[in-house]
């Protein structure tokens, strides 16, 4: 990396240990603002582990590749001998055997020498929420980095273990161990971005990060892909879940459906993949609300932007969010939204009611009364779905996030720069 103009095109490296390409927050985030810095005339390379994301014409990936052990079908599958080629791949295994989550770690070791093979190619390396230990090498390569912290996954591990039973308890802290590790890494790295204040207020709370390490820089939406797009289907309810965990709210959603008045006709379409037997499962069938849910997974981008903009109503019912793509997707699409009034989503939605109502996190009888207020008011279902999508046109576009970005990256650089000299 060498000294170059402040307003001369950047060399980029962006690095995601898993990029899941439509339902998942972290795949969305690494294709749409790869895209628009490419499109201010950066040049951009994805380092990505698997589930590797989809990525547009002119931004280069390199796959990373692991075990992937976690993959669909068969998740916690047992390799085979002939896939073992190094070490990584017996420490990704060990850690999987003792309950823990290896990710992180894995995939760090096996970028940084990647990395530094070609450490001349990039002015920066992006960071995105990997924070694994084997990263804090990269600067001493003189390869300057920043990360993002989407929110510290310590929340996530606080709500998993209030869920679980007592006898998993153990099995969720081993799982969550890595979050140690992050938090040691978040403080040692100069600059990190934050989607919102709240994130960057409990990273500092959670993680031990000086609050002038981060920069909060608002995540964007495709309106393009989420839009009116016409006529909605009456009775549609819609959820947006990356991944079936306590942190989405799922559970609160359903009980929520099951206080709706009985003569309101309703279908409930959540996109996510439920484990077959689990937690979600066994709560529709004791709660006698199958026929009211649909699941749906491996939607492309039109697809899940054409669902988006079918629904009456969108439910974002999450007991925490760094940020809430949902929320603004809802809102570029001007469909209705009923929120969780926590953590960053008053953020996107604003607290005055106009583009969505905020609700209590965890209170499904409130769910359920503004969801049925919705239904209920055709005409502030409509007034509502135009206040939402001029908010997010107006406030929340990837060309505004990727400027603010490349001003953290020059930061970051110049810091660099600094500790070098």
């Amino acid at each position: 990396m060498t000294d170059s103009p402040t307003d001369a095109p950047l060399r980029i490296a962006i690095t995601s240990y898993r990029s899941k390409p439509h339902c998942g927050g972290q795949g969305i985030y690494v294709r749409q603002l790869s895209r628009a810095l490419t499109q201010l005339g950066h040049t951009v390379e994805v380092f990505s582990g698997p589930p590797y994301p989809e990525l547009d014409d002119g931004v280069r990936l390199t796959t990373v590749p692991s075990l992937d052990l976690y993959a669909e079908p068969n998740p916690f599958r047992i390799p085979k001998l002939r896939e073992f080629k190094d070490r990584n791949d017996v420490l990704e295994f060990a850690i999987m055997c003792t309950a823990g989550f290896p990710e992180p770690r894995t995939f760090s070791r096996r970028v940084v020498p990647l990395l530094a093979a070609r450490k001349d190619e990039f002015d920066i390396v992006h960071d995105n929420q990997t924070l694994g230990p084997a990263l804090l090498k990269l600067p001493k390569l003189g390869l300057p980095m920043l990360g993002t912290i989407h929110h510290p996954i310590s929340v996530d591990r606080k709500l998993e273990l209030a869920a679980a039973p007592w006898r998993k308890k153990l099995t969720v802290r081993r799982w969550y161990g890595f979050v140690r590790t992050q938090a040691r890494v978040a403080r040692h790295i100069p600059l990190a971005v934050t989607p919102s204040e709240n994130s960057a207020l409990d990273a500092s709370r959670d993680f031990g990060v000086s609050a002038d390490q981060l920069v909060p820089v608002p995540i964007g939406v495709d309106t393009e892909q989420f839009r009116p797009r016409g006529a909605r289907v009456p009775g549609r309810i819609l959820a947006m879940c990356s991944a079936d965990v306590p942190l989405k709210g799922l559970a609160v959603l359903l009980r929520a459906l099951k206080e709706l008045p009985p003569e309101r006709e309703v279908l409930l379409t959540v996109v996510t993949k439920p484990a077959a037997g689990g937690p979600t499962e066994k709560l529709i069938a004791e709660l006698g609300i199958a026929h009211l849910v649909q699941f749906v997974s491996g939607l492309d981008d039109d697809a899940i932007g054409a669902l988006m903009a079918s629904a009456e109503v969108a439910v974002v019912p999450s007991l925490y969010e760094g940020f809430s793509l949902p929320a603004v997707e809802a809102m570029a699409a001007g469909t209705p939204l009923v929120a969780s009034d926590v953590a960053a989503i008053p953020e996107v939605v604003g607290r005055d009611g106009t583009c969505g109502v905020l609700v209590p996190p965890g209170d499904h009888v409130a769910l359920a009364a503004a969801i049925e207020g919705l239904l209920a008011d055709p005409a502030r279902r409509e007034a509502m779905g135009v206040a939402a999508r001029q908010r997010a046109v107006e406030k929340f576009s990837w060309a505004a996030t990727a400027t603010a970005t490349v001003e953290v990256y020059r930061r970051a650089i110049a810091l660099h720069n600094e500790g070098q000299n």
